[in-house]
Order: structure tokens, then C-alpha cells, then sequence
């Protein structure tokens, strides 16, 4: 099951090229929805003329379908093919990327709402590392 950008569908390619992006799963049988937000890359290690060096290695966000154990449980229980994965805004780092995924979480009233699988918002962002953002990025999608 892949992941959807504006209509389509994305190559693990365009998706990579940003370090993160925030995501909505809609459950395609009850209608309940899931905004969270996934770093494509992780942390590992390889050791280069004997001396261990950090690397970039892409992370599990092919097979990820959000933290949330309810709707973890829905998708083994019902199938990943039940469940359309949708990225709503790619971030340049993982500071932008907690903002925005509390910025939806809050804009769609997801703690408000039995229409969300969400249970729970929490984020911890400085603004220096937003000073990237510009005007085009700001306004609300």
C-alpha cells in the first residue's frame, strides 16, 4: 500500500526527498481518520576503515500505518487494502513536522471528535527551527 500526494500516487523517490511529511489514514470502511506525521529516514551505522560512522537509512514509513494501537489493530484485523494513506504537507525536518501535525491535529478537532482514531496530541517545537517557513508554507491547506 502506498502513500498519496494532491491525487496521486508517490514513488518512493519523490517521497525521499523530503526528510518528513505529516499523513491522514482514512479507514475506507468506517470513515474514522488518523493525522500523524513520519520522518522517511532513520539513524544507522556502518563502520568505514574501522571507525563507526553515522548514515541516513529510509525508514519504515512504506509499512507504516501511525502509532495509534486502535488503528494499528483495524488495519490487521480489517487489511492495509481498506485504508487510503494520504500525505497532506512534506516538511523539511522533523521540528516542522511536529508543528504541522499539531497544527492539523488541532484545525480538525481530532481529540474533539469519535471520528478520529487519535487519542492523544503532544509536541514540544522551537520556533528557531521553523525559520525556514515562508509565506507559501504558512497558509493552511
Amino acid at each position: 500500500m502506498s502513500w498519496n500526494y494532491q491525487g496521486r500516487e508517490l514513488t518512493e523517490d519523490e517521497i525521499l526527498k523530503y526528510p518528513a511529511f505529516v499523513y491522514l489514514i482514512t479507514n475506507k470502511i468506517t470513515g474514522r481518520k488518523y493525522i500523524g506525521k513520519k520522518l522517511t529516514t532513520r539513524t544507522g551505522y556502518k563502520t568505514v576503515n574501522g571507525k563507526r560512522k553515522k548514515i541516513r537509512l529510509p525508514s519504515d514509513y512504506m509499512v507504516y500505518y501511525g502509532s495509534n494501537e486502535e488503528l494499528k489493530g483495524d488495519v490487521k484485523q480489517l487489511g492495509s487494502e481498506n485504508f487510503e494513506r494520504e500525505i497532506l504537507r512534506f516538511c523539511n525536518n522533523k521540528s516542522e513536522a511536529t508543528y504541522y501535525e499539531l497544527k492539523y491535529q488541532i484545525l480538525h478537532e481530532v481529540l474533539e471528535s469519535d471520528n478520529y482514531y487519535n487519542s492523544w496530541i503532544m509536541a514540544r517545537v522551537r520556533k528557531s527551527n521553523l525559520k525556514n517557513l515562508n509565506e507559501s508554507t504558512r497558509k493552511d491547506t
